[in-house]
């Protein structure tokens, strides 16, 4: 599994406390040091089976700063690929990547369900 992260984020840091505890083995990446390209954005998205939105930090300073509320519906969905791919403190924390689930933000049942999925 892949665990991307933004090592400040409190609730990354309980996420992967979490996935440490059921001994769980995934890789780290750094949100804004190896921000997520458009293409895998769009792979995770389309695997998800999430609406695009699900993918954006909505209570993020950044997306704040852009009023994406407002411009996000008038964008296409490759412009806002593109958006995300341009900046990972625009992309929600933590993401959980697998071959069978991709997972945003943190919320503990939904996790344990998709690791139990993977047993």
């Amino acid at each position: 599994m892949l665990f991307i992260e933004y090592p400040k984020c409190t609730t990354c840091q309980k996420a992967k406390k979490w996935l440490r505890e059921r001994n769980a083995e995934f890789e780290e990446r750094h949100i804004v040091e190896d921000t997520p390209s458009a293409e895998e954005l769009r792979e995770w998205a389309g695997r998800s089976r999430l609406p695009l939105k699900r993918f954006f930090n909505t209570s993020g300073m950044k997306y704040k700063e852009l009023k994406l509320k407002e411009k996000l519906p008038e964008m296409s969905v490759e412009e806002q690929l593109v958006l995300l791919a341009s900046d990972g403190m625009l992309i929600k924390r933590p993401l959980l990547v697998s071959e069978s689930f991709v997972l945003t933000g943190f919320k503990e049942k939904e996790w344990e369900e998709a690791l139990e999925s993977l047993k």
